[in-house]
């Protein structure tokens, strides 16, 4: 399968990055891995990774220099952003995790810890989504089981944008979209089938 679609995988120093590239262009999509400015300002969509803290993800992203332009490109030229992980969680406006740190604020809610009975930290392994509603990247799903690596969730106060849960223990926000905006706390690059799937799913929106 091939496609016209350029993504931009946003390179600041935290992410699986070969894992997400080869999943895009294993999908036919031209990608490249940048945070240069005229790589972001012609990609017609764009891709935030993220493994490790809150904190040191917000700390990189400024010092990348990329958060004005990926702004201007997601919220008002409205191309599709997808963040994955710490990427997702990213989005919030405010993280706890090793202190309080401001986030991206594109959409309201907290990242705070994990919580419930007897759970390990990280959540290491494959668990089962729960749709809550209608959205873009879970079209056409076989399997809703993904691949997740975390101990902290994104708490998203806006309902709307709450498109997918997980179970695992007291239960956390796996899926978030609100316009162009998407966002999975699993790792679709790592979730075979299923993660292939919602990544053709991003890149079908236009």
């Amino acid at each position: 399968m091939t496609t016209s679609k350029s993504v931009v995988i946003i390179d600041y120093g935290l992410g699986n990055v070969a894992s997400a590239s080869k999943a895009f262009a294993k999908l036919g999509a031209s990608v490249k891995i940048s945070r240069d400015k005229n790589d972001i300002n012609t990609a017609t969509h764009l891709v935030l990774p993220g493994v490790g803290a809150f904190g040191e993800g917000i700390r990189l992203l400024e010092e990348s220099g990329v958060i004005p332009m990926i702004t201007e490109r997601a919220l008002r030229q409205k191309i599709p952003f997808l963040g994955i992980c710490l990427g997702m969680q990213l989005l919030a406006s405010t993280g706890n995790e090793f202190g309080v740190h401001r986030g991206l604020n594109w959409l309201p809610g907290t990242v705070d810890e994990l919580s419930g009975t007897h759970i390990r930290l990280p959540h290491v392994g494959w668990n089962e989504i729960m749709i809550q509603k209608k959205g873009v990247l879970l079209q056409g799903l076989a399997d809703r089981n993904f691949y997740f690596v975390h101990s902290f969730v994104f708490n998203c106060t806006d309902p709307g944008a709450v498109i997918a849960t997980c179970g695992y223990g007291d239960g956390f926000v796996a899926v978030v979209e609100k316009g162009n905006i998407f966002g999975t706390q699993f790792h679709p690059e790592k979730s075979q089938v299923s993660g292939l799937t919602v990544l053709k799913n991003f890149l079908s929106y236009a």
